[in-house]
Protein backbone atom coordinates (compact mmCIF):
# COMPACT_ATOMS: atom_id res chain seq x y z
CA UNK A 1 0.00 0.00 0.00
CA UNK A 2 1.73 3.24 -1.10
CA UNK A 3 1.78 6.02 1.48
CA UNK A 4 -0.35 9.11 0.92
CA UNK A 5 1.33 12.37 -0.03
CA UNK A 6 1.17 13.67 3.55
CA UNK A 7 3.82 11.24 4.86
CA UNK A 8 5.66 10.21 1.69
CA UNK A 9 8.34 12.92 2.17
CA UNK A 10 9.12 11.65 5.71
CA UNK A 11 9.67 8.15 4.37
CA UNK A 12 11.99 9.66 1.76
CA UNK A 13 14.10 11.54 4.31
CA UNK A 14 12.33 14.91 4.64
CA UNK A 15 11.13 16.17 8.04
CA UNK A 16 7.34 15.98 8.39
CA UNK A 17 4.82 16.66 11.12
CA UNK A 18 2.19 14.20 12.28
CA UNK A 19 -1.47 14.39 11.31
CA UNK A 20 -3.02 17.83 12.04
CA UNK A 21 -5.81 16.22 14.09
CA UNK A 22 -3.31 14.63 16.50
CA UNK A 23 -3.82 17.34 19.19
CA UNK A 24 -7.52 16.47 19.36
CA UNK A 25 -6.72 12.83 20.09
CA UNK A 26 -4.08 13.77 22.65
CA UNK A 27 -6.38 16.08 24.58
CA UNK A 28 -9.60 14.16 23.97
CA UNK A 29 -9.64 11.90 27.03
CA UNK A 30 -8.18 14.53 29.37
CA UNK A 31 -10.56 17.21 28.11
CA UNK A 32 -13.53 14.88 28.55
CA UNK A 33 -12.56 14.14 32.15
CA UNK A 34 -12.07 17.85 32.88
CA UNK A 35 -15.44 18.75 31.39
CA UNK A 36 -17.31 15.98 33.22
CA UNK A 37 -15.68 16.88 36.52
CA UNK A 38 -16.20 20.57 35.89
CA UNK A 39 -19.91 20.20 35.10
CA UNK A 40 -20.51 18.20 38.30
CA UNK A 41 -18.50 20.76 40.26
CA UNK A 42 -20.25 23.77 38.76
CA UNK A 43 -23.72 22.23 39.14
CA UNK A 44 -23.19 21.91 42.91
CA UNK A 45 -24.63 24.19 45.55
CA UNK A 46 -22.60 27.34 44.89
CA UNK A 47 -23.32 31.03 44.56
CA UNK A 48 -23.44 32.66 41.13
CA UNK A 49 -20.04 34.29 41.66
CA UNK A 50 -18.62 30.94 42.77
CA UNK A 51 -19.99 29.26 39.64
CA UNK A 52 -18.42 31.96 37.48
CA UNK A 53 -14.98 31.40 39.02
CA UNK A 54 -15.30 27.63 38.71
CA UNK A 55 -16.42 27.93 35.09
CA UNK A 56 -13.41 30.10 34.32
CA UNK A 57 -11.07 27.58 36.03
CA UNK A 58 -12.48 24.65 34.05
CA UNK A 59 -12.33 26.64 30.82
CA UNK A 60 -8.74 27.71 31.51
CA UNK A 61 -7.66 24.11 32.17
CA UNK A 62 -9.31 22.96 28.93
CA UNK A 63 -7.69 25.78 26.91
CA UNK A 64 -4.25 25.14 28.43
CA UNK A 65 -4.57 21.44 27.64
CA UNK A 66 -5.46 22.15 24.02
CA UNK A 67 -2.63 24.70 23.68
CA UNK A 68 -0.14 22.17 25.12
CA UNK A 69 -1.36 19.51 22.67
CA UNK A 70 -1.04 21.90 19.70
CA UNK A 71 2.44 23.00 20.78
CA UNK A 72 3.49 19.35 21.16
CA UNK A 73 2.28 18.70 17.63
CA UNK A 74 4.10 21.75 16.26
CA UNK A 75 7.48 20.80 17.79
CA UNK A 76 7.29 17.10 16.84
CA UNK A 77 8.65 15.93 13.50
CA UNK A 78 9.92 12.66 12.07
CA UNK A 79 11.63 11.10 9.07
CA UNK A 80 13.40 7.96 7.88
CA UNK A 81 17.01 8.43 6.74
CA UNK A 82 18.70 5.33 5.38
CA UNK A 83 18.06 2.58 7.90
CA UNK A 84 17.26 4.93 10.81
CA UNK A 85 13.98 6.34 12.15
CA UNK A 86 14.47 9.84 13.54
CA UNK A 87 12.00 11.65 15.84
CA UNK A 88 12.53 15.16 17.21
CA UNK A 89 10.15 16.43 19.89
CA UNK A 90 9.94 18.72 22.92
CA UNK A 91 9.82 22.50 23.37
CA UNK A 92 11.59 23.24 26.66
CA UNK A 93 13.29 19.85 26.94
CA UNK A 94 14.27 18.95 23.38
CA UNK A 95 14.68 15.27 22.47
CA UNK A 96 16.21 13.81 19.33
CA UNK A 97 15.42 10.10 19.20
CA UNK A 98 17.19 7.77 16.79
CA UNK A 99 16.07 4.19 16.17
CA UNK A 100 18.31 2.00 13.99
CA UNK A 101 15.84 -0.13 12.07
CA UNK A 102 18.13 -3.18 12.22
CA UNK A 103 17.45 -3.26 15.99
CA UNK A 104 13.69 -2.85 15.71
CA UNK A 105 11.87 -5.66 17.51
CA UNK A 106 8.30 -4.83 16.55
CA UNK A 107 6.18 -2.20 14.82
CA UNK A 108 2.65 -2.10 16.25
CA UNK A 109 -0.43 -0.07 15.33
CA UNK A 110 -2.62 1.16 18.19
CA UNK A 111 -5.90 3.01 17.66
CA UNK A 112 -7.65 4.44 20.77
CA UNK A 113 -11.36 5.19 20.53
CA UNK A 114 -10.91 8.92 19.88
CA UNK A 115 -8.35 8.21 17.16
CA UNK A 116 -10.62 5.62 15.54
CA UNK A 117 -13.45 8.15 15.35
CA UNK A 118 -11.13 10.54 13.50
CA UNK A 119 -9.65 7.83 11.28
CA UNK A 120 -6.21 7.98 12.96
CA UNK A 121 -3.83 5.45 14.49
CA UNK A 122 -0.51 5.41 16.34
CA UNK A 123 2.55 3.63 15.00
CA UNK A 124 4.65 2.30 17.87
CA UNK A 125 8.22 1.19 17.18
CA UNK A 126 9.86 -1.03 19.79
CA UNK A 127 13.64 -1.13 19.60
CA UNK A 128 16.14 -2.93 21.83
CA UNK A 129 18.35 -0.35 23.52
CA UNK A 130 21.43 -0.81 25.63
CA UNK A 131 19.43 -0.49 28.86
CA UNK A 132 15.69 -0.05 28.91
CA UNK A 133 13.81 -0.85 25.74
CA UNK A 134 13.10 2.28 23.77
CA UNK A 135 9.75 3.15 22.24
CA UNK A 136 9.29 5.39 19.21
CA UNK A 137 5.75 6.74 18.91
CA UNK A 138 4.27 8.36 15.83
CA UNK A 139 1.02 9.59 17.34
CA UNK A 140 -0.95 10.04 15.18
CA UNK A 141 -1.15 9.25 11.47
CA UNK A 142 -4.09 8.50 9.23
CA UNK A 143 -5.04 4.85 9.01
CA UNK A 144 -3.66 4.61 5.47
CA UNK A 145 -0.40 6.29 6.45
CA UNK A 146 -0.04 4.13 9.57
CA UNK A 147 -0.35 0.93 7.52
CA UNK A 148 2.10 2.19 4.90
CA UNK A 149 4.65 3.43 7.44
CA UNK A 150 4.45 0.15 9.36
CA UNK A 151 5.01 -1.88 6.18
CA UNK A 152 8.02 0.20 5.13
CA UNK A 153 9.64 0.17 8.58
CA UNK A 154 9.25 -3.61 8.78
CA UNK A 155 10.71 -4.03 5.29
CA UNK A 156 13.74 -1.90 6.15
CA UNK A 157 14.15 -3.68 9.49
CA UNK A 158 14.37 -7.01 7.65
CA UNK A 159 16.87 -5.64 5.12
CA UNK A 160 14.37 -5.58 2.24
CA UNK A 161 13.55 -2.87 -0.25
CA UNK A 162 11.40 -0.08 1.18
CA UNK A 163 8.56 -0.77 -1.26
CA UNK A 164 8.33 -4.45 -0.24
CA UNK A 165 4.73 -5.07 0.90
CA UNK A 166 3.98 -6.65 4.25
CA UNK A 167 3.63 -10.44 3.87
CA UNK A 168 0.07 -11.72 4.24
CA UNK A 169 -0.96 -13.60 7.39
CA UNK A 170 -2.68 -16.98 7.46
CA UNK A 171 -5.62 -17.02 9.92
CA UNK A 172 -4.72 -19.28 12.81
CA UNK A 173 -7.25 -18.86 15.62
CA UNK A 174 -10.16 -16.67 16.70
CA UNK A 175 -11.46 -16.47 20.26
CA UNK A 176 -15.19 -16.87 20.80
CA UNK A 177 -16.39 -13.57 22.29
CA UNK A 178 -19.16 -15.24 24.31
CA UNK A 179 -16.64 -17.56 25.93
CA UNK A 180 -14.32 -14.59 26.54
CA UNK A 181 -17.04 -12.71 28.44
CA UNK A 182 -17.96 -15.77 30.51
CA UNK A 183 -14.30 -16.52 31.29
CA UNK A 184 -13.66 -12.89 32.29
CA UNK A 185 -16.48 -13.10 34.81
CA UNK A 186 -15.09 -16.37 36.22
CA UNK A 187 -11.83 -14.85 37.37
CA UNK A 188 -10.23 -15.08 40.78
CA UNK A 189 -12.12 -12.00 41.99
CA UNK A 190 -15.14 -14.24 42.58
CA UNK A 191 -13.16 -16.08 45.24
CA UNK A 192 -12.50 -12.78 47.01
CA UNK A 193 -16.20 -11.90 46.93
CA UNK A 194 -17.13 -15.32 48.34
CA UNK A 195 -14.58 -14.93 51.14
CA UNK A 196 -16.00 -11.49 52.02
CA UNK A 197 -19.54 -12.89 52.05
CA UNK A 198 -18.50 -15.83 54.24
CA UNK A 199 -16.65 -13.63 56.73
CA UNK A 200 -19.54 -11.16 56.85
CA UNK A 201 -22.07 -13.94 57.42
CA UNK A 202 -20.01 -15.33 60.30
CA UNK A 203 -19.69 -11.90 61.90
CA UNK A 204 -23.43 -11.31 61.55
CA UNK A 205 -24.28 -14.71 63.05
CA UNK A 206 -21.81 -14.53 65.94
CA UNK A 207 -22.42 -11.07 67.41
CA UNK A 208 -20.71 -10.54 70.74
CA UNK A 209 -23.06 -7.67 71.72
CA UNK A 210 -25.38 -8.34 74.65
CA UNK A 211 -29.11 -7.45 75.01
CA UNK A 212 -31.91 -7.95 72.55
CA UNK A 213 -32.02 -4.41 71.16
CA UNK A 214 -28.25 -4.17 71.02
CA UNK A 215 -28.08 -7.56 69.29
CA UNK A 216 -30.60 -6.45 66.68
CA UNK A 217 -28.75 -3.18 66.15
CA UNK A 218 -25.42 -4.98 65.88
CA UNK A 219 -26.90 -7.48 63.43
CA UNK A 220 -28.27 -4.65 61.26
CA UNK A 221 -24.89 -2.93 61.21
CA UNK A 222 -23.17 -6.19 60.31
CA UNK A 223 -25.69 -6.80 57.51
CA UNK A 224 -25.14 -3.28 56.18
CA UNK A 225 -21.37 -3.76 56.21
CA UNK A 226 -21.76 -7.12 54.50
CA UNK A 227 -23.93 -5.66 51.73
CA UNK A 228 -21.48 -2.77 51.26
CA UNK A 229 -18.53 -5.17 51.01
CA UNK A 230 -20.37 -7.42 48.54
CA UNK A 231 -21.38 -4.48 46.35
CA UNK A 232 -17.80 -3.18 46.37
CA UNK A 233 -16.50 -6.62 45.43
CA UNK A 234 -19.03 -6.99 42.63
CA UNK A 235 -18.17 -3.56 41.23
CA UNK A 236 -14.47 -4.45 41.29
CA UNK A 237 -15.28 -7.76 39.59
CA UNK A 238 -17.31 -6.00 36.92
CA UNK A 239 -14.58 -3.45 36.22
CA UNK A 240 -11.94 -6.18 36.01
CA UNK A 241 -14.09 -8.23 33.63
CA UNK A 242 -14.90 -5.16 31.51
CA UNK A 243 -11.20 -4.26 31.25
CA UNK A 244 -10.37 -7.81 30.18
CA UNK A 245 -13.16 -7.95 27.59
CA UNK A 246 -12.28 -4.51 26.25
CA UNK A 247 -8.63 -5.48 25.80
CA UNK A 248 -9.16 -8.95 24.27
CA UNK A 249 -12.47 -8.59 22.41
CA UNK A 250 -12.49 -10.07 18.90
CA UNK A 251 -9.05 -11.60 19.55
CA UNK A 252 -7.59 -13.12 16.37
CA UNK A 253 -4.20 -14.64 15.61
CA UNK A 254 -2.56 -14.82 12.20
CA UNK A 255 0.58 -16.65 11.17
CA UNK A 256 2.96 -14.82 8.84
CA UNK A 257 6.56 -15.34 7.74
CA UNK A 258 7.71 -12.51 10.03
CA UNK A 259 5.86 -13.72 13.15
CA UNK A 260 2.50 -13.97 14.84
CA UNK A 261 -0.04 -11.25 14.07
CA UNK A 262 -2.35 -10.34 16.96
CA UNK A 263 -5.49 -8.23 16.48
CA UNK A 264 -7.77 -7.37 19.39
CA UNK A 265 -9.68 -4.69 21.23
CA UNK A 266 -13.18 -3.28 21.56
CA UNK A 267 -12.82 0.45 22.21
CA UNK A 268 -9.09 0.53 21.45
CA UNK A 269 -7.85 -1.60 18.56
CA UNK A 270 -4.37 -3.09 18.69
CA UNK A 271 -2.45 -4.73 15.87
CA UNK A 272 0.80 -6.35 17.01
CA UNK A 273 3.43 -8.58 15.48
CA UNK A 274 5.51 -10.92 17.63
CA UNK A 275 8.55 -12.24 15.72
CA UNK A 276 9.14 -15.93 16.33
CA UNK A 277 12.69 -15.29 17.49
CA UNK A 278 11.49 -13.13 20.39
CA UNK A 279 9.31 -15.85 21.93
CA UNK A 280 11.13 -16.94 25.08
CA UNK A 281 8.56 -19.31 26.60
CA UNK A 282 4.97 -20.52 26.28
CA UNK A 283 2.66 -21.13 29.23
CA UNK A 284 -0.64 -23.02 29.36
CA UNK A 285 -2.66 -22.43 32.52
CA UNK A 286 -6.03 -23.71 33.76
CA UNK A 287 -7.61 -21.42 36.39
CA UNK A 288 -9.68 -23.18 39.05
CA UNK A 289 -13.05 -21.77 37.99
CA UNK A 290 -12.39 -22.60 34.33
CA UNK A 291 -11.59 -26.26 34.83
CA UNK A 292 -15.22 -27.50 35.02
CA UNK A 293 -15.75 -26.03 31.54
CA UNK A 294 -12.52 -27.43 30.12
CA UNK A 295 -11.07 -23.97 29.35
CA UNK A 296 -7.44 -22.89 29.35
CA UNK A 297 -5.32 -19.82 28.66
CA UNK A 298 -2.13 -19.69 26.59
CA UNK A 299 0.44 -16.93 27.16
CA UNK A 300 3.73 -15.96 25.58
CA UNK A 301 6.81 -14.56 27.28
CA UNK A 302 8.75 -12.36 24.87
CA UNK A 303 12.07 -10.58 24.96
CA UNK A 304 10.46 -7.15 25.05
CA UNK A 305 10.00 -5.68 28.54
CA UNK A 306 8.28 -2.27 28.65
CA UNK A 307 9.79 0.58 30.60
CA UNK A 308 8.79 1.18 34.20
CA UNK A 309 6.51 4.09 33.34
CA UNK A 310 4.49 1.82 31.06
CA UNK A 311 3.87 -0.94 33.60
CA UNK A 312 0.11 -0.36 33.57
CA UNK A 313 0.14 -0.76 29.82
CA UNK A 314 2.43 -3.77 30.13
CA UNK A 315 -0.19 -5.58 32.18
CA UNK A 316 -2.77 -4.76 29.53
CA UNK A 317 -0.51 -6.01 26.74
CA UNK A 318 0.12 -9.39 28.27
CA UNK A 319 1.09 -11.12 24.99
CA UNK A 320 -1.62 -13.72 24.97
CA UNK A 321 -1.71 -16.50 22.45
CA UNK A 322 -5.29 -17.19 23.52
CA UNK A 323 -7.09 -15.40 26.39
CA UNK A 324 -9.44 -18.39 26.63
CA UNK A 325 -9.83 -21.57 24.58
CA UNK A 326 -10.88 -25.15 25.04
CA UNK A 327 -8.13 -27.44 26.30
CA UNK A 328 -7.82 -29.14 22.89
CA UNK A 329 -7.57 -25.77 21.15
CA UNK A 330 -4.97 -24.59 23.67
CA UNK A 331 -2.84 -27.70 23.09
CA UNK A 332 -3.12 -27.24 19.34
CA UNK A 333 -1.97 -23.61 19.61
CA UNK A 334 0.99 -24.64 21.75
CA UNK A 335 1.94 -27.16 19.06
CA UNK A 336 1.98 -24.36 16.46
CA UNK A 337 4.60 -22.30 18.29
CA UNK A 338 6.42 -25.15 20.06
CA UNK A 339 6.29 -28.12 17.65
CA UNK A 340 7.39 -31.34 19.30
CA UNK A 341 6.91 -30.14 22.88
CA UNK A 342 4.09 -31.73 24.93
CA UNK A 343 1.44 -29.34 26.23
CA UNK A 344 0.73 -31.65 29.20
CA UNK A 345 3.07 -33.98 31.04
CA UNK A 346 2.59 -37.53 32.21
CA UNK A 347 3.43 -38.72 35.70
CA UNK A 348 6.59 -40.28 34.31
CA UNK A 349 8.26 -36.93 34.90
CA UNK A 350 7.02 -36.61 38.50
CA UNK A 351 9.43 -36.00 41.40
CA UNK A 352 10.16 -38.80 43.91
CA UNK A 353 7.44 -39.84 46.38
CA UNK A 354 9.17 -38.15 49.31
CA UNK A 355 8.46 -34.79 47.62
CA UNK A 356 4.89 -35.18 48.92
CA UNK A 357 6.11 -34.13 52.39
CA UNK A 358 7.35 -30.83 50.93
CA UNK A 359 4.41 -30.11 48.60
CA UNK A 360 1.43 -32.26 49.68
CA UNK A 361 -1.19 -30.18 47.83
CA UNK A 362 0.60 -29.70 44.51
CA UNK A 363 2.61 -32.93 44.39
CA UNK A 364 0.35 -34.60 41.82
CA UNK A 365 0.81 -31.63 39.45
CA UNK A 366 4.62 -31.43 39.65
CA UNK A 367 6.43 -32.78 36.61
CA UNK A 368 9.37 -32.02 34.29
CA UNK A 369 10.53 -33.24 30.88
CA UNK A 370 13.12 -32.28 28.29
CA UNK A 371 14.69 -33.40 25.05
CA UNK A 372 17.47 -31.81 23.00
CA UNK A 373 15.22 -28.89 21.97
CA UNK A 374 12.58 -28.18 24.64
CA UNK A 375 12.24 -28.04 28.41
CA UNK A 376 8.74 -28.48 29.85
CA UNK A 377 7.81 -28.03 33.51
CA UNK A 378 4.48 -28.33 35.29
CA UNK A 379 3.53 -26.75 38.63
CA UNK A 380 0.53 -25.48 40.57
CA UNK A 381 -2.63 -26.77 42.20
CA UNK A 382 -5.23 -23.99 42.03
CA UNK A 383 -3.88 -22.80 38.66
CA UNK A 384 -1.89 -25.65 37.10
CA UNK A 385 0.64 -24.17 34.71
CA UNK A 386 2.72 -25.86 32.03
CA UNK A 387 5.74 -23.81 30.91
CA UNK A 388 7.56 -24.66 27.68
CA UNK A 389 11.01 -23.15 27.09
CA UNK A 390 13.13 -23.53 23.92
CA UNK A 391 16.56 -24.57 25.14
CA UNK A 392 18.19 -22.07 22.79
CA UNK A 393 16.57 -19.28 24.87
CA UNK A 394 17.92 -20.43 28.24
CA UNK A 395 19.92 -17.66 29.94
CA UNK A 396 20.68 -19.21 33.33
CA UNK A 397 19.98 -22.31 35.41
CA UNK A 398 19.54 -21.99 39.18
CA UNK A 399 19.70 -24.78 41.74
CA UNK A 400 18.29 -24.09 45.22
CA UNK A 401 17.62 -26.23 48.27
CA UNK A 402 16.30 -25.06 51.65
CA UNK A 403 16.64 -26.90 54.97
CA UNK A 404 13.53 -29.07 54.47
CA UNK A 405 14.48 -29.89 50.88
CA UNK A 406 18.00 -30.85 51.96
CA UNK A 407 16.59 -33.09 54.70
CA UNK A 408 14.52 -34.87 52.04
CA UNK A 409 17.46 -34.93 49.58
CA UNK A 410 15.53 -32.72 47.15
CA UNK A 411 16.30 -29.55 45.19
CA UNK A 412 14.50 -27.00 43.03
CA UNK A 413 15.66 -26.15 39.53
CA UNK A 414 14.71 -22.85 37.88
CA UNK A 415 15.49 -21.86 34.32
CA UNK A 416 15.60 -18.17 33.30
CA UNK A 417 15.20 -16.66 29.82
CA UNK A 418 15.42 -13.13 28.42
CA UNK A 419 11.70 -12.77 29.17
CA UNK A 420 10.87 -11.69 32.72
CA UNK A 421 7.27 -12.67 33.22
CA UNK A 422 7.92 -16.15 34.62
CA UNK A 423 10.51 -18.92 34.88
CA UNK A 424 10.35 -22.64 34.22
CA UNK A 425 10.53 -24.41 37.58
CA UNK A 426 11.29 -28.10 38.10
CA UNK A 427 10.36 -28.36 41.78
CA UNK A 428 11.23 -30.99 44.39
CA UNK A 429 13.53 -33.03 42.15
CA UNK A 430 15.93 -35.59 43.54
CA UNK A 431 19.11 -33.70 44.44
CA UNK A 432 21.36 -35.96 42.36
CA UNK A 433 19.03 -35.64 39.39
CA UNK A 434 18.87 -31.85 39.78
CA UNK A 435 22.66 -31.55 39.98
CA UNK A 436 23.04 -33.64 36.84
CA UNK A 437 20.38 -31.59 35.04
CA UNK A 438 22.32 -28.36 35.61
CA UNK A 439 25.23 -29.62 33.51
CA UNK A 440 23.05 -31.53 31.06
CA UNK A 441 20.68 -28.66 30.30
CA UNK A 442 23.58 -26.22 30.07
CA UNK A 443 25.23 -28.33 27.37
CA UNK A 444 21.95 -28.85 25.50
CA UNK A 445 21.21 -25.11 25.61
CA UNK A 446 24.66 -24.28 24.21
CA UNK A 447 24.25 -26.78 21.34
CA UNK A 448 20.72 -25.50 20.61
CA UNK A 449 22.03 -21.93 20.31
CA UNK A 450 24.80 -23.07 17.96
CA UNK A 451 22.25 -24.74 15.70
CA UNK A 452 19.94 -21.72 15.75
CA UNK A 453 22.77 -19.47 14.53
Amino acid sequence: MPPSTSQAPALAGTWCRLHPLSPIVRIGITLGAVLVGGVSWISGDHSSSGRTVETLVVGAVAVLGMVAAVVSWLVTRWRVVGDELQIDTGLVYRQSLRFPLRRVQAVDVVAPLTARILGLAEVRVVSAGTGHRQHGRLAYLSNQDAAAVRAQLLALAHGLAAETPEPPAFPLFRVDNGRLIAASLLRGTWLLVLVVVAVGAILAAVDPAGGGGTVRQGGAEAATSLISAVVTGLVALGLDAARSVNGDFDFTIGQAPDGLRLHRGLLQKRHETIPYGRIQAVRLIQPLLWRPFGWARVELDVARQPEARHQGEARQLAHLLAPVATLDQARWLVAQVAPGAPATLARAGAPPRRAWYRAPLSYHYLSAWHDDRWLVTQTGRVRPATVIVPLEKVQSIRLSSGPLLRALHLANLRIDTAGRRWVAAALCRDEDEATALVDQLGGLAWRARQLSW
